[in-house]
């Protein structure tokens, strides 16, 4: 277990409801995070957290540009290649299976937090990440992310409104690189790289986000986790299912 970084000015015991839902199609992402952003806006002693993966698709955040993507729009369509533009930071983000992607919604002022001090630490996160699987990467301060040997591994785009983040972090765990030649990702010159790629070890996606799950609790001062597989509209809202989390 990864320690916990001393983080004093977070709120102590606070609950992060986390969901584990596998596939997800972005449009499904997008409806199911707007609920759960009103839902937190209205109780800021709640914080939330989506861990998924997305089918291939492209999405486009406000420092991005049609130009960042090789393939026209015949040629998307034909590799059944959606694209989104989303109300994000960040530049052009491809999304293939093999990725851990991440959104927290947190209320960053019950957080005691700002929202640049926020993107520094899902920075902060996807380094410590790499590390764990003995991977050197550094945060990236022009465009959001990590990068391990000169190519990004991470990618880092929020949104934030009435101090409630969304979207978030996505690390490339073990997707196909091939298609990242296609699609020059935040605007960076090289296509991206994985973890599979830069490790000696074996990387599965179900570990990267179990761990991932642990950075974020860790870092943000999240001292109980409640871990639901199954779609929030599902549930009832989870005030009296939380689990200790470890350190």
């Amino acid at each position: 277990m990864t320690e916990r970084p001393e983080q004093p000015d977070f709120a102590p015991e606070r609950v992060l409801s986390a969901y584990l839902l596998g596939a997800l199609e972005f449009d499904a992402l997008t409806a199911l995070q707007r609920r759960l952003v009103y839902d937190i806006s209205g109780d800021r002693d709640t914080a939330a957290l989506i861990l998924c993966e997305h089918p291939p698709g492209i999405t486009i955040g406000r420092e991005g540009s049609v130009a960042h993507v090789r393939p026209n729009t015949n040629a998307l369509a034909a590799r059944r290649w959606p694209v989104r533009w989303v109300g994000r930071g960040g530049g052009v983000m491809l999304h293939q299976p093999g990725q851990v992607v991440c959104y927290p919604i947190f209320p960053l002022d019950s957080l005691n937090i700002t929202a640049g001090r926020y993107v520094n630490e899902l920075q902060a996160v996807a380094v410590d990440l790499c590390h764990e699987f003995g991977v050197e990467a550094l945060p990236d301060q022009a465009r959001p992310g990590a990068s391990a040997n000169g190519r990004r591994i991470a990618h880092v785009g929020v949104a934030v409104r009435s101090w409630v983040s969304s979207f978030g972090l996505i690390v490339n765990a073990n997707p196909d690189l091939e298609p990242f030649r296609d699609v020059r990702c935040d605007g960076a010159p090289a296509p991206m790289t994985s973890l599979q790629r830069e490790s000696s070890l074996r990387v599965r996606v179900s570990g990267v986000r179990q761990l991932l799950l642990e950075l974020i609790a860790a870092r943000f001062g999240f001292t109980r986790v409640s871990v639901f597989h199954n779609h929030p509209a599902d549930l009832p809202r989870p005030k009296h299912h939380a689990l200790p989390h470890a350190s």
